[in-house]
């Protein structure tokens, strides 16, 4: 893997509509700027960027937890994304994300039921990655339904592929649209 960068970003919501959100509604992104190395040409053999994407959900984990400074108890939620530069393809970020980078980032935090959302896209720098953001545990914890973004004024070049991991220590401020809670999770099969 050939890295051009590292990036990590805390958000820490403390008054949402002038409401206290008590404690603190806290999460990071880590992002890492990579070389395409398929760009500009057609592979059928991506294992590659599938070994790539092991190593940054190792990395990009570590990376977005040492930045909330908790402990992987703390953790509730999860999410990944990666923007392909323009001489790539979408399935070079599928190769990141789905094959082999959600176990590794489930191990930084000490596990996680519920899949890793994801979204992937293609584009040229500056333009917006959104992560959707889930529970880990339980998929159908509305409060916890949202999305972190990332721009980067300068990737991904036409050559390159931005992949990023959040880590959430809670749902949205002020959640209140139902659904279950996170003290109603069974925590027996990814969903409830």
């Amino acid at each position: 893997m050939k890295l051009r960068k590292i990036i990590t970003l805390v958000e820490e919501t403390r008054s949402e509509m002038g409401q206290a959100v008590t404690p603190p509604a806290r999460r990071a992104l880590a992002a890492a700027v990579i070389e395409n190395p398929f760009a500009g040409t057609y592979v059928k053999d991506l294992s590659e960027l599938i070994e790539t994407g092991a190593e940054l959900g190792t990395r990009l984990g570590n990376e977005a937890l040492a930045a909330l400074g908790c402990a992987p108890d703390d953790i509730e939620g999860y999410g990944k994304a990666a923007l392909v530069g323009e001489l790539g393809e979408l399935e070079h970020a599928a190769a990141l994300l789905h094959p082999k980078l959600g176990a590794p980032l489930r191990a930084v935090i000490g596990g996680g039921k519920a899949l890793v959302p994801s979204s992937k896209a293609i584009g040229r720098a500056g333009e917006i990655l959104d992560v959707p953001l889930g529970h880990k545990d339980a998929a159908y914890v509305r409060s916890h339904f949202d999305a972190m973004r990332l721009r980067l004024p300068d990737a991904p070049r036409p050559r390159e592929i931005v992949v990023a991991v959040v880590l959430q220590q809670s749902g949205r401020p002020l959640p209140r649209v139902g659904g279950l809670r996170q003290d109603e999770i069974e925590g027996a099969d990814g969903l409830r």
